[in-house]
């Protein structure tokens, strides 16, 4: 099955997208990829989530829309059948994971310590969304995980900003990673698609080579 890491190889940053009102997906998705970040993260925290996730699906062609904070086989079930295109979890337990891989789409579990990393290495997953980044150790926990396992290969997520975003992807074990910076709550209340377009331009400069294949 193809990773999510390799869904959009030239995007170093995944949008992390909260969408309170289903009409604004569509534009938002829009200017997220005329600035050059195709790949969108829906979060599974709003009752507009799924319909936010079908409009995008249906209506902006360039976009390659996923939802995140999936928790249950149910939201696999729900995200997959709004048409998402890959699942991001915060977390995983057996049977989430298990679900994901039925799914039939593109999966990057959570993960924030060693020992989970191990365990999805395990089960044959090597590509993982590294969660709460900041909070569970940044850039130095990360790089010192590229020693014992380089095998692995994350998305971190949680606290990065377009300053500390370049430390993270020039570790050769960091793909990319996900942030909400190029979506400040002012511009997403004034709908200035404009400003969102301007700032995931600036995050898509932040490019960088792929970690282990």
């Amino acid at each position: 099955m193809e990773s999510v890491l390799d869904l959009a190889p030239e995007a170093p940053v995944v949008p992390v997208v909260v969408i309170e009102d289903a009409a604004d997906a569509v534009p938002l998705a829009r200017a997220l990829v005329a600035g050059g970040l195709p790949l969108i993260e829906v979060t599974l925290r709003t009752p507009a989530a799924l319909d936010a996730v079908r409009a995008i699906a249906a209506e902006v062609p360039g976009a390659v829309v996923g939802t995140g904070t999936v928790v249950s086989p149910a939201g696999v079930a729900d995200a997959v059948g709004a048409g998402a295109r890959f699942l991001v979890s915060p977390g995983w337990t057996a049977g989430l994971l298990g679900a994901m891989r039925e799914s039939g789409v593109p999966f990057l579990p959570g993960v924030s310590t060693t020992s989970e990393v191990v365990a999805l290495l395990e089960h044959g997953v090597r590509d993982m969304k590294f969660f709460p980044a900041e909070a569970a150790g940044g850039v130095r926990y990360l790089s010192s995980l590229a020693g014992p396992l380089p095998q692995a290969r994350f998305c971190p997520t949680g606290g990065i900003s377009l300053a500390s975003a370049p430390s993270y992807l020039a570790l050769p074990n960091v793909a990319c990673v996900g942030g909400t910076w190029m979506l400040p709550p002012d511009a997403l209340a004034s709908r200035d698609w404009a400003r969102v377009e301007s700032l995931a331009r600036e995050a898509a400069g932040l490019r960088t080579t792929r970690g282990p294949a």
